[in-house]
């Protein structure tokens, strides 16, 4: 049973999603850079002071482009949904808002966002300028109080930009905004329960069940699952269950001030969330803890996800100044803007290298080593057969992805790989050797895709082009050597190794199955990739025994165990893919 969504076609959703913020909020914001993924704010940036840019996935909205505007955010970075932005989304964003005072990048802790941010902020730092990144953690159950620094960024988002939007504004230098945000999160705590699932406007499918009568507590705003499953409560016994761990963590006690936001994860109403605040209100009360401010409404959603969030700030002297700062947004705004400043009529853009080279041209066909049977012809013919198994798997990654996810993962790897075939059949320029084909597939993804696909399979491909750059064509050892450079990249960017339930749990132990196979005498390219993808099927089916230390399923603890891990299972589908497009040899 597929949802009911007012949509075009899924592919143009992010496009007109942009147009439409723009064209509701033309005196707010306006679209800047080749990528046309960058909000900026019309009177947000100006000179010394320093840029705020906040980014992620789309299906949050507000967040993250509604929070763009004078005193708050001076631009975000807009990804596929659920998906974090790619690095060239993000320095588009930062070279329209960076004025001489360096940039500080502000965004939910989760593992696509930190590796595109960090690429992005690598760039900037490379052309001389400052650029940092902050992560807000702010979601109580996805890890326990000494591991803090894991937790994911979820509703507190609102209040940590308000606060380094609000410092920046009033010129505060770079350390000093930075120290701002760290005590704004140090301050934010939130929990929140989900009531139904939300689904992929590509799929039209509910990410995850709950079943009837049942609620999920701590839930992500991804759809990851949370820390418990229950029967459904009361609105006071869901608040009451939400707000305690919140005040224990917070130390709140009496006379205490703090400022409280209730948030509709998409489909909550405003009644059901009223109820909340309600008993929020009454409990504070009760512990003589002052309300400072309130926001109720839908501030940082999950598409159509039925469910609320109770997030509390609690206030010092200094938080207190920049929560009251004035700031004018699509989504938000507080007090009276004061001073009126010129609008951009467009920004002052930096040339920034890009973030990966697609094109080698150094090295002639001529100058390399030809042995081998796998040609650049048929690697290409493989390439396109991965992009055509990947699209047919799409919704079952989903799926799988769903249970442990955020359910975008056939989604994320469907567009990457769509558009590498896109260009593999369009174009034949730099695509003569099969290093120059992987340093294109390296800027196709992680130009397109974002999220965590994005970096890892970019960085995968420029390792695995690189390990075979002296071939014209690959031999059953140099196919190995590939295999091995994908899993070598895709390790050292996600800092992930076999057992962290992740897709390197199908990349490892297909490129050692790969490598054994290439020292035996006589073997094939075909029996080598073979090898592989049965190693790593089995990989990938290992990882229903593991539990989750790294990636999308990490904050789910023994949750995790009996699921298939999503991106162990792309993997194999590539390695499979790969394996039955070469050519058998001909005896």
């Amino acid at each position: 049973m597929t949802t009911k969504k007012l949509i075009n076609h899924p592919d143009e959703i992010i496009d007109e999603l942009i147009a439409g913020i723009v064209s509701a909020h033309p005196s707010h914001v306006f679209v800047s850079g080749k990528t046309k993924r960058a909000i900026v704010a019309q009177t947000g940036p100006r000179d010394g002071k320093v840029g705020i840019v906040i980014g992620g996935g789309s299906g949050h909205e507000p967040t993250f482009a509604g929070y763009v505007g004078q005193g708050l955010a001076d631009a975000a970075a807009i990804g596929n949904i659920f998906a974090s932005p790619s690095p060239a989304h993000i320095v588009d964003a930062a070279n329209a808002v960076e004025r001489g005072a360096g940039v500080l990048f502000l965004y939910g802790n989760y593992a696509g966002d930190v590796m595109n941010f960090d690429m992005a902020a690598e760039q900037l730092i490379d052309q001389g300028l400052r650029a940092e990144s902050f992560l807000v953690t702010d979601d109580i159950a996805s890890a326990p109080p000494e591991r803090a620094s894991e937790r994911r960024g979820i509703a507190g988002d609102f209040f940590v930009f308000k606060i380094a939007g609000a410092a920046a504004d009033l010129g505060l230098n770079f350390d000093q905004v930075k120290a701002a945000a760290e005590l704004a999160n140090a301050n934010t705590r939130t929990m929140g329960v989900a009531l139904s699932a939300c689904s992929m406007p590509q799929t039209g499918k509910a990410n995850f069940e709950i079943p009837e009568g049942e609620m999920e507590v701590g839930m992500g705003i991804h759809g990851e699952p949370g820390i418990e499953r229950t029967k459904i409560e009361t609105a006071d016994q869901v608040t009451d269950r939400l707000l305690e761990p919140i005040l224990n963590e917070l130390e709140c006690s009496e006379h205490d001030s703090v400022a409280v936001l209730i948030n509709g994860l998409g489909s909550t109403t405003l009644l059901e969330q009223y109820l909340i605040h309600r008993r929020v209100s009454e409990l504070l009360g009760q512990r003589s803890i002052k309300i400072h401010n309130s926001w109720v409404g839908e501030y940082c959603t999950s598409l159509e996800m039925a469910g609320v969030s109770i997030t509390l700030l609690k206030l010092d002297d200094d938080l207190e100044t920049w929560l009251d700062h004035p700031c004018n947004t699509p989504a938000l705004q507080v007090g009276r803007i004061s001073r009126s400043r010129t609008k951009q009529v467009s920004p002052t853009p930096r040339s920034v290298a890009a973030a990966s080279s697609a094109n080698t041209g150094a090295v002639k066909r001529r100058d390399l080593k030809t042995g081998g049977d796998v040609t650049p012809e048929i690697f290409r013919s493989g390439l396109l057969a991965v992009a055509k198994e990947i699209s047919a798997q799409k919704e079952y990654l989903c799926e799988l992805d769903g249970v442990i996810g955020d359910g975008d993962h056939g989604i994320t790897m469907d567009i990457g790989w769509r558009a590498l075939a896109n260009t593999l059949n369009g174009s034949e320029d730099n695509l003569q050797t099969i290093t120059q084909m992987c340093d294109v597939c390296a800027k196709i993804f992680l130009d397109s895709v974002g999220a965590s696909v994005g970096p890892l399979y970019a960085t995968g491909f420029k390792s695995a082009g690189k390990s075979v750059g002296d071939r014209l064509n690959l031999d059953p050892y140099t196919i190995a050597l590939w295999i091995e450079g994908m899993a070598t990249g895709i390790s050292n960017r996600g800092n992930a190794e076999v057992g962290d339930k992740t897709m390197i749990d199908a990349w490892r132990p297909g490129a050692k199955a790969a490598l054994n196979i290439a020292s035996v005498d006589g073997s094939t390219s075909k029996q080598v990739l073979e090898a592989a993808a049965a190693a790593a099927n089995a990989g990938a089916e290992n990882t229903k025994r593991l539990v989750a230390r790294k990636g999308r399923s990490r904050t789910l603890g023994e949750r995790s165990l009996g699921h298939v891990d999503p991106g162990a299972a792309s993997a194999a589908i590539i390695l499979n893919a790969l394996a039955k497009s070469i050519p058998a040899p001909s005896s």
